[in-house]
């Protein structure tokens, strides 16, 4: 029987890292009449968080519609090409989480760059707990200064009332990071 070993950095076998190049896309001076990506990574809670920021987005900050909402099928495993390219044609930004647990933090880095490398500003959001691997994964996708929000964990068990209620918390960091804007 054969044992294979799985790469938690979702790079195939006998792939380098990629390189330490710069990472963000270009930013928009603000939000107003962009399509809004959202990328749901299966997490408890963090479809129902991402649908109450895509409706702060459009409703606060002028942004034209959240105008493509998937759900990954596995949210330890980093997007892929066919993912990247539909979210491309469809949106101007991306926001993704919720990493909330090891693995998903890790992967939701992993989508914010893949992302950013093809051009489009992402919103990544992890729970103050995965920091660490957070980091840690920014580092072998060769982006070690990537950055991402924050918010406390957990958010898994939050109810509905309070997980609409960190996005909302949260807005203003999140077009920030769209945006580039200043604080």
């Amino acid at each position: 029987m054969s044992h294979a070993i799985l790469d938690p950095t979702g790079r195939a076998a006998g792939t380098a890292a990629p390189s330490a190049a710069p990472v963000l896309a270009p930013r928009p001076a603000d939000l107003t009449g962009l399509h809004v990506g959202l990328l749901d990574n299966t997490k408890h809670n963090a479809l129902l968080f991402l649908t109450e920021l895509g409706s702060c987005l459009v409703r606060e900050c002028g942004a034209a519609d959240v105008s493509i909402v998937e759900t990954k099928k596995s949210f330890s495993v980093p997007v892929d090409d066919e993912i990247v390219t539909r979210y491309k044609d469809a949106c101007d930004v991306v926001v993704t989480g919720v990493g909330d647990c090891g693995s998903c933090s890790a992967a939701a880095v992993a989508d914010g760059i893949a992302f950013e490398r093809a051009g489009l500003p992402a919103a990544v959001v992890l729970t103050d707990a995965f920091g660490a691997t957070g980091r840690t994964m920014a580092q072998v996708q060769g982006a070690p200064d990537y950055e991402w929000i924050t918010t406390q964990h957990p958010m898994a068990v939050l109810d509905p009332d309070q997980v609409k209620e960190r996005a909302r918390r949260l807005l203003p960091e999140i077009t920030r990071s769209l945006t580039g804007a200043a604080a």
